[in-house]
Parts: structure tokens; C-alpha cells; sequence
């Protein structure tokens, strides 16, 4: 049915009567009457095709290659819950007590949307049980490229165990080559957790077997928004702590594959998480650091912020220094007095460096050393006294430094490096030398994250190449 410019009604299709008027008349009326009712009104459905990003699962062109610097200001697929404040207004031209404020008005809002929130990740994540792996992997002589590959598949296998050989080659399809996530660790146990896209896989490195894996539900939404930025195990290996884009943490007890506790203490990316006993802390890409007791209804006991963004978080052995580095080349070292919401203390030791502080690690036998990696504008590996606030050595890789590992029972240091050796290098440190004594060559890509098995026996590397793989140190 149409309108003239007089008003007049013309039906333009054969056979159509007044009953069809009749018919809208009636739609239209309920509509009205929704609307009079404050009740939802009826709208053209979305395009389902078009309701969130694409999964970076399946479109490798939209991944972040960036390197370690400069940051990026704004990342793709922040996600900002409804109704909060968004952390992109603490960017430009607020002052430290203007920043301070903004936290802990996040940090309240966080803490009121957590009772309705902590029913969402019955619904959205899922453990999921281990598959049988495919028996052509076993084979000579397969062609890796015609293979749907699989996480933790065995890609290949060395006859020897030789230093520099990888001693197996596994699968690690989805892996974000993102310079500032953290998303590898080994706990106490051996548990091998590793986050690929929007999952978490559980590995045994004991036995070599794939425990398992959490993955988000199918309605669970925008997988890219909800993919994971950092993880990491409690100190007593019980406990997994997962962090997403969207500034979520959970944490889960992956024995009994239950979900312990769904925390939201940000509002965009968590770039690194660190446990102290029971204390978790967590820093995010715009510099706030949340320091969470799960086991508190209240969660949030204390916070923190640095100017610029949190790339790298860690307790050191004894629990008395807190290190965060920063994507603007700042070390900062803060001391264990993190109770309360006002953020009064600053830090107790700030040191520059020309590039990213991303690979980062407490000397495990010296409680006031820790040792830092450049990235690709510097490449030095450096060793810093805390007390002094002075580097007492160093020495120059000529590669980025993405990833840094300290083997206690080896007294080895481990770098992963990216461009342009893609390697992984043990080193020997004494007070006044830093001596490589191991090279690793295997990887194609950039060696991004880093672990190793409690006795300290393997290096366990992943990288942008999608590859795992275990070294024997």
C-alpha cells in the first residue's frame, strides 16, 4: 500500500485489499503500545555476517605484526564493557592524581558489575577433553602443509638429543604473533598452559599428553574481542589465571575443570598477570596495575598506575619487589605495600632503557637482580641491581630479545629471540660477564614466549612460525 502527495491510498499489487491495511494498522498499534510500555521495539534484524571481527583464527592478514616499538596508541578489538568508562580517556593530558581517580572509579565500577558477571563464564567457557591424535602424524615423510594442523600435534621427532636440535617439534595453529601478550607458562606440576586465539591448552610435559583445552561456547559472541592476552599459574601450580582483550580475568582449577573465580579489574587489554601467594596482580596496555585476593568477595585490595603501558609484571622469588615494564623502555620496581585504593607510594626504582621492557625475570638465587632483553632498536641483554639501581652487566645479542627465562638448578639464563635469528640462546652470568653457551635454532619466526619444566631440563619455545618445540637444556 502507498501514499500520493494528496494522502490518497493506492494498492499497487493485484488482489491487494483493505484487509492488508487492517493488518498494519495492527502492527503499527503494538508497536506504539511497546513503546508506551518502555518495552523493546521490534527493528530490522543485523546481517549475521556482519555482527562482530572476524576470529583472527581464520584471517591472518588482521593479526598485529608490530614489533616491540613504537606502541600502538589504540590496538583493534578493544573490548569496553557497556555502560563503563572507557580506559582510552586516561591516554592524553590528565595528570598522575586525575589518573589515579579514573582507576579507582574503574576499578568500583568493575567491582559492582562482578556479581551479575560471575554467572556469564558458566555459559561462555567450556572445558573440553583431549582428541585422539591423528596416526598419519606419526608418519615419514607427511607433507606438514596438507595437514589441518592441530594444537600439540607431533610435527617431528629427533633421533638424538643434541644441543641446538629440537628434540620435538609440536603443532601451535592460532598463535597471535603479538610482541606484548604473554600467553605461555609451565606451572610446579609440569602443566603446560598455552593460549592459542580465544583457547587455553592444557598439556602434560611429563607424559606428552594434551589434557585438554578451554574454548569459548558457540554463542559466546566476538571470539577476537574475547581471545586470550596473558596467562599465568599460581606459585602452587592449582590455579591458572586467564586474562582476555576485554581486561576479564578467570581463574580455574584445571584438575577438577572448574571454574573458581571470574574477576573484571579492567576495561581493556591485560597485558601480564604475576602471583604472590595468593595475591594476584595484574597490569593492563594503559599502565593500571590491580592487585586481586580471589579469595575475598571484594576482590580488589589495592592498585597502581605508570604513565605508560604494562607489557611485562612480575613478584620477584621472596615477594618484597614488584617489577612491571613498560612499552616505553621504563623498569620500574615498586616495593610489597600495595593495600589500599589511593595509590599514594611511587615507585622505589625507575631505569630506562632505549626499547620495550617486555622480556623481563628475577634472578631466582639473587634476590635484588634482575635481568632485561631490548627489543629490535636495541638488543641488549642487561643484568640490573636493584639496590644500586645499576646495571652491572650486560651484552649486545644483535637480535629482539621477546622472551626471558631464569633456570634456577641450571643457574642458566634463557633468551627467545625474534628478528633476524629467531633463536633461543642459554646464557652463563657471573657478577661482571654474561657468556652465551647454548644456541637453539628451529624456529622460522620470532621465539615469543618462553617456559621450562621444574627440574629444568627442557626449554619449552613458541613462536609466530606456530611451532612448539622442546629443547633439553
Amino acid at each position: 500500500m502507498l501514499r500520493d502527495f494528496t494522502g490518497k491510498r493506492h494498492f499497487p499489487f493485484k488482489g491487494q485489499s483493505e484487509a492488508h491495511e487492517v493488518t498494519y494498522k495492527c502492527f503499527r498499534r503494538r508497536i506504539i503500545q511497546r513503546r508506551c510500555r518502555e518495552g523493546p521495539v521490534a527493528s530490522t534484524p543485523l546481517a549475521p555476517g556482519r555482527q562482530c571481527e572476524p576470529s583472527f583464527e581464520f584471517d591472518t592478514v588482521c593479526q598485529r605484526l608490530e614489533l616491540d616499538s613504537p606502541p600502538r596508541k589504540h590496538e583493534p578489538g578493544q573490548g569496553v564493557l557497556p555502560g563503563n568508562i572507557q580506559e582510552a580517556a586516561l591516554v592524553g593530558g590528565l595528570s598522575h592524581s586525575e589518573s589515579v581517580n579514573l582507576v579507582n572509579t574503574e576499578c568500583t565500577i568493575a567491582a559492582k558489575t562482578r556479581p551479575a558477571a560471575e554467572n556469564a563464564p558458566q555459559e561462555q567457557w567450556v572445558w573440553r577433553p583431549a582428541v585422539q591424535e591423528p596416526e598419519n602424524l606419526n608418519r615419514s615423510g607427511y607433507d606438514e602443509r596438507k595437514y589441518d594442523l592441530q594444537p600439540f600435534a607431533t610435527l617431528n621427532k629427533a633421533t638424538l638429543s643434541l644441543h641446538g636440535k629440537s628434540v620435538v617439534k609440536l603443532g601451535a595453529p592460532s598463535m597471535l604473533n603479538d610482541y606484548y601478550t604473554n600467553l605461555l607458562d609451565c606451572s610446579c606440576n609440569g602443566m603446560v598452559a598455552l593460549a592459542l586465539g580465544s583457547s587455553v591448552y592444557i598439556w602434560n610435559s611429563e607424559t606428552r599428553d594434551l589434557v585438554g583445552h578451554l574454548d569459548l561456547s558457540p554463542q559466546s559472541g566476538c571470539r577476537y574481542c574475547q581471545s586470550v592476552s596473558s596467562l599465568c599459574w599460581s606459585t602452587d601450580g592449582r590455579a591458572l589465571s586467564i586474562a582476555t582483550r576485554r581486561g576479564e580475568i578467570q581463574l580455574w582449577d584445571v584438575e577438577h575443570k572448574q571454574n573458581m573465580r571470574f574477576l573484571v579489574s579492567h576495561l581493556t587489554v591485560v597485558r601480564a598477570l604475576s602471583w604472590k601467594q595468593q595475591l594476584l596482580s595484574s597490569g593492563s596496555v594503559l599502565g593500571h596495575i590491580c592487585h586481586l585476593d580471589p579469595r575475598a568477595f571484594t576482590p580488589l585490595v589495592g592498585v597502581a598506575t605508570q604513565r605508560e603501558g604494562v607489557c611485562s609484571l612480575q613478584w620477584s622469588p621472596g615477594g618484597k619487589w614488584l617489577a612491571s615494564g613498560s612499552t616505553e623502555g621504563l623498569l620500574h620496581i615498586w616495593d610489597d605495600d600495595i593495600m589500599g585504593k589511593k595509590m599514594s607510594s611511587q615507585p622505589v626504582m625507575t631505569v630506562k632503557q632505549p626499547s620495550a621492557v617486555k622480556a623481563m625475570g628475577w634472578c631466582p638465587w639473587q634476590r635484588n637482580i634482575i635481568a632485561t632483553g631490548g627489543g629490535w632498536k636495541d638488543g641488549e641483554l642487561r643484568i640490573w641491581d636493584t639496590q644500586s639501581a645499576s646495571c652491572v652487566t650486560s651484552a649486545q645479542t644483535n637480535s629482539q630479545i621477546c622472551s626471558l627465562q631464569w633456570a634456577e638448578k641450571k643457574r642458566y639464563l634463557v633468551t627467545g629471540h625474534g628478528l633476524p635469528h629467531h633463536k633461543v640462546t642459554s646464557w652463563v652470568w657471573e657478577f661482571h660477564s654474561l657468556s652465551p653457551i647454548y644456541q637453539f635454532t628451529g624456529h622460522s619466526d620470532r621465539v615469543l614466549h618462553l617456559a621450562l619444566n621444574p627440574d629444568n631440563s627442557q626449554i619449552f619455545s613458541t613462536g609466530a612460525d606456530q611451532h612448539f618445540h622442546i629443547w633439553d637444556l
